[in-house]
Formats: structure tokens, C-alpha cells, sequence
């Protein structure tokens, strides 16, 4: 069995026509073996007693290899490739989201409620009172999902096109995850003062706003120019939601080694918008001793009440011109390492020099600083960013429960309390009696993970004074 795995994203499908005599099919099986292709489903399409098609199957290692293999088989003698799929394309095919109506529009009683005449009183209404806006209109299960294209996934500065299947995928998982209505917004623009402006201009349809793929340092300037200017919360979720999930698996890993958040030693590699808004949460829970290090080297260090005082701005704190060593330095008798920069930054070997019963959290996409089959032998626990390892830090846990809540009060913004509650709710998701090296985190598929982070962070948005009204059903929010 090649090593592939089980959820391939180069699954393709090829329509072959095979002379219909005996051994063809086996002759494009042992093409596909040969060239490291593993077989999947074999589907008969038509036949005749001269021609057979079939629609073939098969994982690849990466696009241009699916490509080899195609033009492979179209080499056999008695084989014709009539076509050939990608999976992941054929998802995408039209876009993966709608609007759909919540009532039918099938009389003309109805039309004339929902449209003109009717709805001129409900416009009426909400201009002589704005927070009408939340009971009549989508407004309070709306999030806008904006971008600038200029940090899609890892892949760098594509542009807002290349972005809409990226936030159109966000928008399905607001939808099917936390029943969120959320609308992709491409901005064809990277200038801060412009994305600011339009954002402004657009806030008033929306119940919050979702900062997505905006590359640093300018994703920090628009954060906070909107969160100062908007009464709705906005959240850049590549820095808090990331942040949110990390803190909630540190502390299950620190809980199963027995070791406590203030005391432990903590080193960051990567102070980009991730990393600066992971150091902001741990040191809000409770870091005492932490290093942060970019591809200057340690560059963020000080004594905790000096970090904490200055993580609204972290990046007043880096000393870009000034390091104190390098990554390697900081590693030295750390109990936890922290990586959000580049793959196979380290060797398994440079973690001996941390502290026993070490904590490794390597987070680059698609390769972690370190290989994951080296470094487990050399650390207790071991976390990715990655779906096909245990001990995912997948920021999709954390921002659909994080949204559900702020909206259902109705919050005014997502406050350090509303983050912190979501992360402690999310770690708490696990029944303490099946925490282990391997689950210190749970599936994006376990149902009582939005729930609970929604209750919690609706709860800290009450408490804080930032909730317009209680939740939906009215019950008690401080509880969770």
C-alpha cells in the first residue's frame, strides 16, 4: 500500500474505454500500481461486445503525479482516457453555498407581506428604532467572512478570487456547525485604510464581523480600528481562534504531565498574527515564563507582568534589532514549544535540550517544524495543525461556538473574558477520565463542543457588560 492515506486530496476519477477482451483491466491495474497510484472504486459505464468503459479510481500523492498517471494509462495499448476528474473540483463545481428562502413565495398574499407593500412598515419601523434591525432581519444570525486575499491558507498573497472558495468553505462551516448565516466578502483591495472603510460601510447588515486570511502586519491595524469603530463584534480568527484551541490543548496536555500554567517555561517560534495573539492568550491565563522567537531569533522576553501589560500591542514588546539568542537557545529547559512558523524548522534531536516530559505543539501547514514520526520519540505530548495525526489545533473548534454565543447576546465586541471562557469550555469538553497523550483536544464532529463554548462565551459577554440581552431561551448565562 503506498503512502497516501485513507483521505487523499488527489483523489481522481478517470473515464477509461477499454477494448472488451480479456486481461485489458489488468493491464491498468498494474499501470496504476506501478506508478504508486493506490486503486479505488471501478464503476462499469457501458458496454458493447467490442468497447467497455469504466470510470476508474485512484488516489495520487500530489496534482502533478494524479497527472502522470492519467497520461500513463492513456499510454496502453487498447485504453483511450475519455476524461478525468478531481474530486476536490467537482465539489467545487458552481460554488458550495446558496441563499434559500425561509417561507415560500407562492401567493400573492405572501409576496405582498415579505415584499412591497408589506415590508415598507417593517423598514419604517427599524428606522425609528435600529435595534429593530436585530428582531426583523437576518442581522442576528449574519457574520460577514472578510478577506484581502492576502494570506489564503499558507499559500501566500492569491488575491480575492483565489480567497472565495476558501470563505466560501468558512461560511458552510458557520452554517452546518453553529447554524450561522455567514457571506463571503472579498475585498479587491490590501489597504488597510480602504478594507477599514468598507467594512464600516457594510457592518450595519450584519450581526459580526470575521477578519479571514489578511496577512500581517496590517490584519493587526484593521482589527483594531474596526473593533474601536464598530458596536458588533469583529474577530481576526487566523490570530484569536488559533490562540483559543492552543490554550484549551495546553492546558489538557499540562493537566495529564501534572504540571501547572504559571510555572511551566513556554517558547514561540513564529510571531506572525497567530503566534503574537497565542503569546496575548497565554499570557492573559496565566504564562509566567515565556520566550518568543522569529526568524531574527528571541525577540520577545521580559518578565510576565512586563508581557502582560504591554499584550494589547505585543509587537511594542519585540525587539526585532535587539535578539537574545537563537530558537535553539530558547528550546533550552523549556517545558513547552510552541511552533507557528515554517515546516522542518527543527530535528527531533534539538528538543532533547527542553525540560522532561516535554510539550510539542508544531503547527506549520502543511509540515511542522519538526516530523512528526521523529519527534514523538522525543517529547510526551505531540500536537499539530494537521487532520491526519492525533491532536489536531484546528481553529474551526473554537470560532463557530465563539460567534453562536456573541450573537445570541447580541454581544458589542469579543472581549480577552468571551476567549478565555471559550477556551476553558473547550478543554472541559473532554470527560477528565479520557484525557491522554493522544486526546487532549476534541473531534470538530463532537456536537457538544459549539453548545458549550456558545453558553460560555454568552455567559463572559454578560458578565463583562458587553451583552445588548440575555440569550434566546432566557436561561441563566453565568452558568455553563
Amino acid at each position: 500500500m503506498n503512502d497516501i492515506g485513507p483521505y487523499s486530496n488527489y483523489r481522481l476519477t478517470a473515464r477509461i474505454a477499454l477494448a472488451n477482451k480479456p486481461g485489458m483491466f489488468a493491464r491498468v491495474a498494474s499501470a496504476l500500481a506501478e506508478e504508486g497510484a493506490n486503486l479505488g472504486a471501478v464503476d462499469l459505464v457501458s458496454a458493447t461486445a467490442d468497447l467497455m468503459v469504466r470510470d476508474i479510481t485512484f488516489d495520487a500523492r500530489n496534482e502533478s503525479h494524479g497527472d502522470r498517471v492519467v497520461q500513463r494509462l492513456g499510454r496502453i495499448e487498447g485504453v483511450t482516457v475519455l476524461s478525468a476528474s478531481d474530486r476536490v473540483f467537482l465539489l467545487h463545481l458552481g460554488g458550495k453555498i446558496k441563499v434559500q428562502s425561509k417561507l415560500p413565495v407562492n401567493t400573492r398574499n405572501i409576496l405582498s407581506m415579505v415584499y412591497t407593500p408589506g415590508v415598507g412598515r417593517v423598514a419604517q419601523a427599524i428606522a425609528k428604532d435600529k435595534a429593530k434591525a436585530y428582531a426583523f432581519t437576518t442581522k442576528s444570525n449574519s457574520v460577514a467572512v472578510v478577506t484581502d486575499g492576502s494570506a489564503v491558507l499558507g499559500l501566500g498573497n492569491l488575491g480575492p478570487e483565489a480567497a472565495l472558495p476558501v470563505m466560501e468553505g468558512k461560511a458552510m462551516l458557520f452554517r452546518e456547525l453553529a447554524g450561522i448565516d455567514a457571506w463571503p466578502i472579498c475585498l479587491n483591495t490590501q489597504q488597510t485604510d480602504d478594507i477599514v472603510r468598507t467594512v464600516q460601510a457594510i457592518a450595519p447588515g450584519f450581526g459580526a464581523i470575521n477578519l479571514e486570511d489578511i496577512s500581517a502586519p496590517h490584519c493587526f491595524d484593521v482589527e483594531s480600528r474596526l473593533r474601536s469603530s464598530l458596536d458588533i463584534p469583529v474577530m481576526h480568527d487566523d490570530q484569536h481562534g488559533t490562540a483559543v484551541v492552543l490554550l484549551a490543548a495546553l492546558s489538557n496536555a499540562l493537566e495529564i504531565i501534572g504540571k501547572k500554567l504559571e510555572d511551566v517555561r513556554v517558547t514561540v517560534n513564529g510571531l506572525g498574527a497567530a503566534g503574537t495573539a497565542c503569546c496575548r492568550m497565554l499570557l492573559a491565563a496565566g504564562v509566567s515564563h515565556l520566550l518568543g522567537c522569529d526568524k531574527e531569533g528571541i525577540i520577545l522576553y521580559g518578565e510576565a507582568e512586563e508581557l502582560r501589560a504591554c499584550r494589547a500591542d505585543l509587537r511594542a514588546c519585540l525587539t526585532r534589532d535587539r535578539p537574545r539568542g537563537t530558537l535553539r537557545d530558547a528550546l533550552r529547559g523549556a517545558d513547552v514549544f510552541i511552533g507557528l512558523s515554517v515546516g522542518n524548522l527543527l530535528q527531533a534531536d534539538d528538543l532533547d535540550v527542553m525540560a522532561k516530559d516535554r510539550i510539542v505543539f508544531a503547527m506549520a501547514n502543511p509540515d511542522p517544524e519538526v516530523a512528526p514520526e521523529l519527534a514523538v520519540s522525543h517529547c510526551r505530548i505531540f500536537a499539530t495543525g494537521r487532520s491526519d495525526l492525533p491532536n489536531q489545533i484546528n481553529n474551526a473548534l473554537a470560532f463557530p461556538g465563539i460567534f453562536r454565543g456573541a450573537l445570541d447576546v447580541q454581544a458589542t465586541t469579543i472581549n480577552e473574558a468571551m476567549k478565555l471562557a471559550a477556551s476553558k469550555a473547550l478543554a472541559e469538553a473532554i470527560p477528565r477520565a479520557a484525557l491522554s497523550e493522544d486526546y487532549i483536544i476534541p473531534s470538530l464532529f463532537d456536537k457538544e463542543v459549539v453548545p458549550r463554548i456558545a453558553r460560555a462565551v454568552a455567559g463572559a459577554a454578560y458578565e463583562t457588560g458587553v451583552a445588548r440581552r440575555r440569550n434566546k431561551v432566557g436561561e441563566d448565562l453565568t452558568s455553563s
